[in-house]
């Protein structure tokens, strides 16, 4: 059984039965039956066609469903003769499906379980244990996501900004459970780039590329969390970053600059650095501003003030952080990094102790307690 080949095959048949007349949440549920079916029956009796297979398969379980309703009885009828004899219609619905399941109305939330769901073909269950809540909580979002979604048509331009935010969601949350997110957003936005010319679709694959390719670097032994200036850069993969360059490259050839572009830039420099004292931080800070003038990001800014302290020295970068207001997440630890390297470790200590409360994530927390703890233990005695 070819698991990737079924959740490769998902969006290509979902698309196909909504292109038909079916109901989006309905085609949904009856694509899940026919996968399910194929996990049964193709071990025993592989098909030729697995794709007209299950276009077959999942078209009849949705007639199946909708017989009992007289207007979509009629709407069966019309469309029926085109489902099973021939070949399959070789156009490429998936792009439609990001952009609904990218839908303004949605949530982030249920935008990212849908995509997951309907375009990433993986089941509720591994949805669910990816984000670590009930099975029932996540099926009740994707049912929620699917009951808003149910009447709008495939038939106007998506908002490609939108499909780019939630997959760069579905990124951000890593990995846990038995679905690495990371490696499915890559995916997706693989897939997404085959679909779509669209410069920012190649920016945003090419700085998950550049991101993804620190990830064995980013955590010691023990879990604890490893700051960029001390990773190992040998354990960088280099295939990755050499592919995230490249694909970089060709977009910004096209002067249609993005914020994914520019972020994505802003990791090319630091993966190009062979240790941290040769990255180029001057070039960083051009681009933050690059990126700021297209987002107005605080998150951007708050940033930006980490790359003035390192290309201008540490009291331009808390000039640059005092302009910010201070209750952005990540204020205080960027403030005590600024002011440990300004050589004052009384409040670098105690700021880290104070962001360490802070913290979104228990590894984050633990990281910036040893901070403290190490300027705790390491200060000069001396008045």
């Amino acid at each position: 059984m070819d698991a990737d080949l079924l959740r490769g095959l998902t969006p290509t048949v979902l698309g196909i039965l909504v292109r038909r007349g079916a109901d989006f949440a309905a085609a949904e549920d009856a694509v899940q039956d026919a996968l399910l079916e194929a996990v049964r029956v193709w071990p025993t009796d592989p098909p030729r066609d697995p794709k007209g297979w299950l276009v077959t398969v999942a078209w009849r379980r949705f007639l199946d469903a909708t017989r009992a309703d007289v207007a979509r009885r009629r709407r069966e009828d019309a469309v029926d003769g085109q489902r099973t004899s021939g070949p399959v219609s070789a156009v490429d619905d998936t792009l439609q499906l990001y952009f609904l399941c990218a839908h303004p109305s949605l949530t982030p939330s249920s935008a990212v379980a849908l995509t997951l769901r309907a375009v990433g073909g993986l089941t509720t269950r591994q949805i669910a244990r990816a984000y670590l809540v009930p099975e029932a909580t996540m099926a009740q979002r994707i049912s929620r996501a699917k009951r808003t979604v149910a009447g709008v048509r495939l038939d106007r331009p998506g908002d490609v900004a939108t499909v780019l935010r939630v997959l760069y969601l579905v990124f951000n949350e890593g990995y846990s459970g038995d679905v690495d997110l990371a490696a499915e957003a890559i995916r997706l936005t693989r897939q997404l780039a085959s679909a779509i010319d669209h410069p920012e679709v190649s920016g945003l694959l090419a700085l998950m590329l550049l991101h993804h390719a620190r990830r064995a670097a980013r955590t010691a032994p023990d879990g604890s969390l490893v700051p960029l200036a001390e990773q190992d850069r040998g354990r960088w993969e280099t295939a990755e970053i050499a592919e995230g360059i490249e694909i970089l490259q060709a977009a910004l050839a096209r002067d249609r600059l993005g914020e994914y572009q520019a972020q994505a830039a802003i990791a090319a420099l630091h993966a190009d650095a062979a240790t941290a004292e040769e990255t180029d931080w001057v070039q960083i800070v051009e681009w933050y501003d690059e990126l700021v003038r297209l987002t107005d990001s605080p998150v951007a800014r708050l940033n930006r003030a980490v790359a003035v302290g390192e290309a201008d020295g540490p009291r331009a970068g808390l000039a640059a952080l005092a302009e910010l207001d201070d209750s952005l997440p990540r204020h205080t630890a960027v403030a005590a990094y600024l002011h440990e390297c300004d050589g004052d470790p009384v409040t670098a200590a105690r700021l880290y102790a104070e962001a360490a409360g802070k913290a979104p994530t228990l590894a984050e927390r633990d990281h910036l307690a040893r901070r403290a703890a190490r300027l705790n233990t390491h200060r000069d005695p001396r008045p």
